[in-house]
């Protein structure tokens, strides 16, 4: 990768929204999506993950596929013991119960994105075993 694909520069106003958005609270951030859904049919894409076309030709998506070190952590489904899928999300993300509660009822859900794959393969162990159904993408 070059120095200068590395290096983004943003407006302040960019930046500004940016660091809002990484701010908000679980809560907040339902509130949001659904805001943008419902005002302006904007919605995320299948999973939370951005879609990248990727460059060189054939072989590429391959190349990048095997390349992946970054993992969205989704949950598919709650199964039979949705009280342990939502201790489980609740553990994992910080929130509250009611949060955890709305985000598992929401299936399915990006709990979280971009992480490293030790990590992605933790929470999917953890939700597993409370009986969750979860993909990495």
């Amino acid at each position: 990768m070059s120095e200068e694909t590395a290096t983004l520069e943003v407006s302040a106003e960019t930046k500004e929204l940016g660091d809002k958005i990484a701010s908000l609270t679980l809560k907040q951030a339902k509130e949001l999506s659904d805001y943008l859904k419902d005002a302006y049919g904007i919605e995320p894409a299948a999973g939370g993950a951005v879609v990248m076309a990727a460059a060189g030709g054939e072989g590429g998506g391959e190349e990048a596929a095997a390349a992946q070190t970054e993992f969205d952590v989704v949950l598919t489904g709650f199964g039979d013991k949705k009280l342990d899928v939502v201790r489980a999300v609740k553990n994992i993300l910080g929130g509250t119960l009611i949060e955890a509660k709305k985000m598992v009822e929401g299936c399915p859900v990006t709990l979280k994105e971009k992480v490293d794959k030790e990590e992605a393969e933790k929470i999917k162990a953890d939700l597993e075993k409370a009986g969750a159904s979860v993909e990495l993408k």
